[in-house]
C-alpha cells in the first residue's frame, strides 16, 4: 500500500516525565507535539529545542507524516512503511492521530530510510528529503 510521506520541519525529542507530572508548558506549539500519560509515565514529544536541561529525553528525531486523512478502516498502512524500515534496521517511534500516522526516526537514518521507503513504492513531497 504505497503512501505519500511528508517530512515535517525541525528536530524532535521524546521525553519521559513522572506519571503524576503536570503537562509542562515548555512543550510549546509546532508542527507536531504529543503527550501521552500512562500509570507509569508522562511521555512528551516536542521540538527538541524546547526541552530544558535535566529532562530525560531522547533527541534528534525527525518526523514523517503519512498524508491523510486516513480512513479508520484502512489496513496495513503502518506495516507498509515500518516493514521496509525494519528490514533496513532503522528504529522508529510512531504516533497515530485521528487523521493520520507519524513515523519518527533518527536524523542520521534519513538517507537510508529514503532508499528503503522509495524502494517499497512510497513517495515523498518534493523537496522533503
Amino acid at each position: 500500500m504505497p503512501q505519500q510521506l511528508n517530512l515535517l520541519p525541525g528536530r524532535y525529542a521524546v521525553c519521559r516525565l513522572a506519571a503524576d507530572a503536570p503537562t509542562p508548558p515548555w512543550i510549546g506549539a509546532g508542527p507536531l507535539t504529543c503527550t501521552t500519560r500512562t500509570a507509569h509515565e508522562l511521555s512528551v514529544l516536542c521540538q527538541a529545542a524546547n526541552v530544558p536541561p535535566g529532562v530525560c529525553a531522547e533527541s534528534d528525531w525527525i518526523a514523517l507524516q503519512v498524508a491523510g486523512p486516513l480512513e479508520f478502516s484502512a489496513v496495513g498502512v503502518l506495516t507498509s512503511i515500518l516493514q521496509p524500515l525494519a528490514d533496513a534496521a532503522i528504529p522508529v517511534f510512531v504516533i497515530s492521530t485521528f487523521d493520520t500516522d507519524y513515523v519518527l526516526l533518527k536524523q542520521e537514518a534519513l538517507h537510508a530510510a529514503k532508499i528503503a521507503l522509495v524502494a517499497a513504492g512510497h513517495t515523498v513531497a518534493r523537496g522533503a528529503w
